[in-house]
């Protein structure tokens, strides 16, 4: 993401992020209500440096169900403390006990049957709690804080989407030239990288040549829909809920079928994306099919505590959205966690016996 765009031009002010698994705090929004009845069981649980699928594993051993029977709505970050939701399915009256799992690294904070699966991308969006410490400049990040509040920032796919390294957009590309890649989920996973990269490349481009100008043909969203319709002229009347927020400029998730945006819209979406023709065909022999994403992400209930050089930070952002999307038109932050991530990596690499022969 270093590379992508800044929409108020590249922060001066460094930052520490996630020294602690505390200073990343995530609260995922259920948009529903356990009905109370029913083989699937609903479970909120807090957890503490573990990832999705370590959690996933320890409720399918403890409930004596095959894996696939545990489902949870989204995917969420190991170094951190995540309120999460989980699905597992047990036919028949058995309750497991489920506070009988508590620990240290995993909480059930409540349990409930309901009538239907819990499926992935089930959630209405997620709260953060983000603690940055070793702020070098306070006020250049709260001057920014308060334009990010009245604009928002570029909705960029965040480098999760990508994997360590970007090793989800290599593996995609590879699997377009013929790769086979057996496991449905890796593959869902690697399609999705190439189909972000797109996007934030589009974006990136867009804010760099013209800004956050509109163009004759933009596909425009409705807020908080997916919803949309081509701008074919821009009248003072639409231009007004631009402004006032009402539509979003939006940019393309690349897939089978004719691109929806139109005219100069999509002329200049084809100029950025014309280089990368195998990525695009590659997305549409998939199955994939055309869609849209907002360009701009607007940040809710943002609050902030400052203390010295460490800046607590709240805010909630939509389902699939990034809080580094976020960070990163702040500060010009360090993850800590992945830092030493990379440095044990690299010390194992160095110790790893050598295959070369004399």
């Amino acid at each position: 993401m270093s590379d992508l765009h800044y929409l108020y031009g590249k922060p001066v002010s460094q930052a520490d992020l996630r020294t602690h698994n505390s200073d990343f705090i995530v609260q995922e929004i259920l948009p529903f209500e356990p009905t109370g009845e029913g083989e699937h069981h609903l479970l909120h649980i807090r957890k503490n440096g573990l990832n999705t699928a370590d959690v996933a594993r320890i409720l399918s051993g403890f409930a004596h169900v095959h894996p696939k029977e545990v489902t949870y709505a989204g995917q969420k970050d190991k170094h951190a403390i995540t309120e999460q939701w989980f699905g597992v399915r047990i036919p028949g009256k058995e309750t497991p006990d489920w506070s009988s799992l508590d620990n240290e690294q995993l909480t059930v904070l409540s349990s409930s049957r309901h009538s239907k699966k819990l499926r992935v991308g089930a959630l209405a969006g997620n709260r953060f709690t983000l603690t940055l410490r070793n702020v070098t400049n306070m006020d250049d990040v709260l001057s920014r804080l308060e334009k990010i509040k009245e604009t928002g920032v570029p909705n960029y796919f965040g480098e999760q989407r990508f994997g360590h390294d970007g090793k989800n957009l290599v593996f995609g590309r590879q699997m377009f030239s013929g790769r086979k890649v057996k496991d449905r989920n890796k593959r869902g996973i690697y399609l999705s990288a190439v189909r972000s990269n797109l996007f934030n490349l589009v974006v990136s481009a867009r804010i760099a040549e013209h800004g956050l100008t509109p163009f004759l043909g933009d596909c425009v969203m409705l807020a908080g829909s997916k919803s949309y319709f081509v701008a074919q002229d821009w009248d003072l009347s639409l231009q007004q809920r631009l402004t006032q927020k009402d539509i979003q400029l939006s940019a393309p998730l690349w897939g089978r079928g004719a691109p929806l945006s139109q005219g100069d819209a999509a002329d200049f979406e084809q100029s950025v994306l014309s280089p990368l023709k195998a990525d695009c065909e590659g997305l549409e022999l998939a199955g994939l099919t055309q869609e849209r994403r907002m360009m701009l992400l607007v940040p809710q209930h943002i609050n902030h505590e400052v203390d010295g050089n460490v800046l607590v930070l709240k805010f909630a952002l939509p389902a699939g959205c990034f809080a580094t999307s976020v960070l990163r038109e702040l500060f010009d932050y360090e993850d800590v966690m992945e830092k030493q991530r990379r440095a044990h990596f690299a010390e194992q690499q160095s110790q790893a016996p050598s295959t070369g022969q004399s």
